[in-house]
This record gives structure tokens, C-alpha cells and sequence, in this order.
């Protein structure tokens, strides 16, 4: 889950980490109000959930309050990869001396959070470790024992920084670490973080993601910013198919059926495997299929949210059939399973042997779950059937391969 700058911004100034003056203004009136109480240079940002702002014009200079009020204008009305802005952020603009790059990421191999610091920020982090790994210092950070701001100083020290900018950078970066920790973020950045002609620091931009599944653990926080429970901010905002979606995953709390990502293909997925609905999806790709959507379902959902995440999925423009898929289960009844897909698809009006392409469902209750199948005549497969040729058969029901 990922938050605009306006936000992340909100949670680290909580931690102390120093920022320019600034606000989040909705309309360029506000925009201009909020640049007369700063005074001095500004730079509006447009605040949407992806990359590319600077080169899209979504990034602008000014330097009276009228001006930035032209600039806002210009930027609300500008679409970025496809995206609106929701806001722009208007802030003072800073004298900056040097840029550094500092963050914290989720390191999936090595299964630790790993602090970065560079030298050379304000350009991607890739381009850096790729050409210039010398400008980078690294530290992988542990999940039991607390953060110290020892550890801060050695990953800062690494880069032959000393004296007083040491002592004025290990705060920060201590604090984006425990930033991190706290809200179960899977990226924390600081790019630029900005050392100024003064010897100061500043935060410039920044950039957070949070867990999807620690969202609960969560709620106050998100709700104190005006994050709803349906928004799956992601590298986009949700689309009103996945508002969709969250909302049936909220209709009780026994197991899972939502989480879904809308796509521009043909075939709807339902697919579930303990963390194999990624691989279900390259699957279907790999054999020539155009998914419709991703989601997730197990955990023993009721007939009902199954039923509502099936008619949600047999909802969306150009669906021609729909994919039943998951790993053997042992939490998810099989029977549940099918009489809330049936269910979905008769309520939708189709004929189920023609609207489900495949049934791939194995584990607890699967023969009388299969009864059933065969009583409305769906094609299943048990677990002889593994789930890429599961995904293939799919594919061959939609005309191809």
C-alpha cells in the first residue's frame, strides 16, 4: 500500500526527521494561500502514486503566491501516467548543497530490512549500484534486536562522511529505520535527502509503502490520515472495480475473496495457493491468456463472499469465462468452493459448464465439492492436474494455443 508524498511526509515529520515548510493544498486558491504563509521560492509537486512527475511537468517553481496559483492550476489539470493528481504539495524551496539517497528495503533473500545510504541522490538507486557501487553503503538490520544509532553511524561512516555532517545525518536515518519498523513498511526512502548551503538537512522527497497485510494492525493511523478501507493504493489509486473488490473481502471476516487487481484481458481468475495466485497469473500469461484481473481467495471464505467475488469478476467488460484455481487445501473447504462460484455464476446469469473454463480445487471436502461440479456439468481436475496445466487448459477453453 503505497502513500502520496503529503503523507509520507506526515509520518516523518511524527519522527522528527526535518522537512521543508509546506502544505497540501486541493485547489490553487488553497495553493496560494499556503505559499503566502511560506514566502520565498516554492516548488509545487503534484501528488499522484507514481514515478515520472519531473519529466511529466507535475513538478514546478515559483516564486510569489500568484504565480504558484498559475503553476497549481496547471498542475491539477495534468494527467501522469494515466493518473489524476489528488493534491498538489507546496513547499519552500531549499538551497541544497549536496544530495544523498537513504531508504529501507525489504530484502527478500536474505529475508532482513537493509538500509542503504548513497552519496549520489536524486537520481534512481539502480543507476547508482549499477555504475557507481562505490557511492553506496549497505546494512542489514535485524527484526528482534532494536535499532541503534551506532549502527546509523557505521553505515554513514562507510562513505568517509565525519565531523558534523555525521552527527547531523545519524538522527535521520535512525529514524526512518524505526519508521520502518513500526508500521510494517516494505520501502521507506529519502530521495534527496538534502544537505543545505547551511549545513542543515531536508527532507526533499520521500517515498512509503506499507505492508498490504499489516493495514489493520494499522487502522487508527490510516484512518487519522483519511485513508479509506477501500483504497488499495498501489502504484495507482483503485479502480472502481477494486474498490469492488475490497468491499466483498470486507463482508465478514471468515477467510479471504477480494484483494483483486483489475487487468484489460478476457479470462477472470479466482485463484488462490498460499502464495502461488502470482504464479497462477504467470501461468496463464505463459500460455498465451489474457487475464482479466488477479485475486486472492482461501482461508475457508463463506459461500456468500465467494458467490459476491465471482459475480464481481463475471461483472467486468469483455469476461468470457473465469478460472477456478488453487494449490491442494487443507483450510478452504473444496464444497464451499463450488456452490459459491455456481452460485455467483447462475446469479449472473450464465450457464456455469460454459462460464467456468476450469475447476482446480483439491483438498478437505473435494468429493463432495466435485459432486457438485459434475452435477452442473464444470470441468475439474484433482490434484493429479498440477496448475500450470491447469492455467494451460484454461487457455485452450478461451480458442487458444
Amino acid at each position: 500500500m503505497r502513500f502520496y508524498e503529503y503523507e509520507a511526509k506526515v509520518l516523518l515529520g511524527r519522527q522528527g526527521v526535518p522537512l521543508p515548510k509546506g502544505s497540501n493544498a486541493k485547489t490553487p486558491e488553497e495553493a496560494e494561500q499556503v505559499a503566502g504563509q511560506i514566502g520565498g521560492s516554492l516548488v509545487l509537486k503534484s501528488q499522484v502514486l507514481t514515478g515520472g512527475r519531473m519529466k511529466a511537468g507535475g513538478i514546478k517553481f515559483a516564486t510569489s503566491p500568484q504565480e504558484a496559483r498559475k503553476e497549481a492550476a496547471g498542475i491539477l489539470a495534468l494527467a501522469i501516467n494515466g493518473q489524476k493528481p489528488r493534491s498538489v504539495l507546496v513547499e519552500g524551496r531549499a538551497a541544497v548543497r549536496q544530495e544523498f539517497y537513504v531508504g529501507v528495503i525489504y530484502d527478500a533473500l536474505a529475508k532482513r530490512p537493509l538500509l542503504i545510504l548513497s552519496d549520489m541522490g536524486g537520481i534512481d538507486i539502480e543507476e547508482v549500484a549499477e555504475r557507481h557501487p562505490e557511492h553506496i553503503a549497505r546494512l542489514h538490520l535485524s527484526t528482534l534486536v532494536p535499532f541503534q544509532d551506532y549502527q546509523a553511524k557505521e553505515v554513514i561512516s562507510n562513505l568517509g562522511i565525519t565531523g558534523n555532517r555525521l552527527t547531523r545525518m545519524t538522527p535521520i536515518l535512525a529514524r526512518l529505520v524505526r519508521l520502518f519498523l513500526q508500521y510494517n513498511l516494505t520501502l521507506a526512502e529519502i530521495n534527496p535527502l538534502a544537505e543545505l548551503e547551511d549545513g542543515s538537512f531536508l527532507c526533499l522527497d520521500c517515498h512509503l509503502d506499507m505492508e498490504e497485510e499489516a493495514r489493520d494492525r494499522h487502522a487508527r493511523l490510516l484512518q487519522e490520515l483519511g485513508i479509506g478501507r477501500d483504497e488499495s493504493r498501489q502504484a495507482r489509486p483503485p479502480t472502481p472495480f477494486e474498490v469492488r473488490g475490497a468491499q466483498v473481502d470486507a463482508i465478514d471476516t471468515r477467510g479471504v475473496a477480494g484483494r483483486v487487481v483489475e487487468f484489460d484481458g478476457d479470462l477472470g481468475l479466482i485463484i488462490g495457493a498460499g502464495g502461488g495466485s502470482l504464479t497462477l497469473l504467470d501461468a496463464v500469461r505463459k500460455h498465451g491468456g489474457r487475464p482479466a484481473n488477479y485475486c486472492e481467495i482461501g482461508g475457508n471464505p463463506s459461500v456468500r463472499k465467494a458467490s459476491e467475488l465471482t459475480k464481481l469478476v463475471l461483472s467486468k467488460p469483455g469476461v468470457e469465462k473465469i478460472a477456478v484455481m488453487m494449490n491442494v487445501v487443507s483450510n478452504t473447504r473444496v464444497d464451499m468452493m463450488a456452490r459459491g462460484v455456481i452460485k455467483g455464476v447462475i446469479e449472473s446469469g450464465y450457464d456455469p459448464k460454459e462460464k467456468i473454463a476450469i475447476f482446480r480445487i483439491p483438498g478437505s471436502w473435494e468429493d463432495e465439492g466435485f459432486k457438485i461440479l459434475r452435477k452442473y456439468g464444470v470441468e475439474y481436475v484433482d490434484r493429479t492436474v498440477s496448475l500450470d496445466e491447469a492455467a494451460r487448459r484454461a487457455v485452450v477453453k478461451m480458442g487458444r494455443r
